[in-house]
């Protein structure tokens, strides 16, 4: 047999050395394995929530009763308080919240709308004293909205000038925020009501949807 020179030996070696540790380095760069956790991360590959919304990845949910028609999204409604149409009693005022579909598909409601004071549109706003509760003396009912179809739910405001100033801190709002049903982004309406800063003296009661544009004397 030929005798190797010791320096080809001395180089077949490091090349073996070298190919070793690329190998160890390509097997240490794979992703890592269900159940583990990434640096600076959990172990869940589920994409985070955008601020004011839903996950991207989450497709609308459908309307109770309405045979897959998806819930109206706040980006496809247009939201006005018809002032025209409020009424006042016992020391509160009721607006009509009307919610129009502006998309060409229909899409459906079911449920209360969330509803709050705040001091400004967009998220720079700042809620003023207590979100709406819910009126329990209606119930959910699901409502169609065909595209340019509306639905409206009232808005009762106490008047803050029943409670006393201590215990209201009254304030002007000029805006109302509004969360149709389902949907966690919101629409924002310019209109003025008396508040109260304080979130221990609530104002704002909020009826389920109900079908159409809200029409004063017309219970929901």
């Amino acid at each position: 047999m030929p005798t190797i020179p010791p320096a080809l030996l001395a180089l077949t070696a490091a090349v073996t050395v070298t190919t070793a540790g690329l190998l160890t380095g390509c097997a240490s760069a794979q992703a890592p394995q269900p159940g583990s956790t990434r640096a600076g991360g959990s172990g869940s590959s589920q994409q985070a929530p955008r601020a004011g919304g839903a996950s991207s990845a989450t497709a609308p949910s459908t309307v109770p009763g309405l045979s897959g028609v998806t819930v109206c999204q706040s980006a496809a409604l247009k939201v006005t308080v018809d002032t025209s149409q409020a009424g006042g009693a016992a020391g509160s005022v009721y607006y009509p919240v009307n919610f129009t579909n502006t998309s060409v598909a229909p899409c459906g409601l079911y449920g209360y709308p969330g509803m709050s004071l705040v001091t400004a549109d967009g998220s720079a706003g700042q809620q003023i004293g207590a979100a709406a509760q819910r009126d329990p003396a209606f119930g959910d009912l699901a409502v169609r909205l065909p595209a340019d179809g509306v639905a409206h739910a009232w808005l009762q405001v106490a008047e803050a000038g029943n409670y006393p100033a201590a215990a209201c801190q009254p304030t002007t709002a000029h805006w109302l925020r509004v969360f149709p049903p389902g949907d966690t982004a919101a629409s924002y309406v310019g209109v003025s009501f008396g508040a109260c800063s304080s979130a221990s003296t609530p104002l704002l009661t909020v009826t389920p949807i109900r079908s159409g544009a809200g029409v004063r004397g017309v219970t929901p």
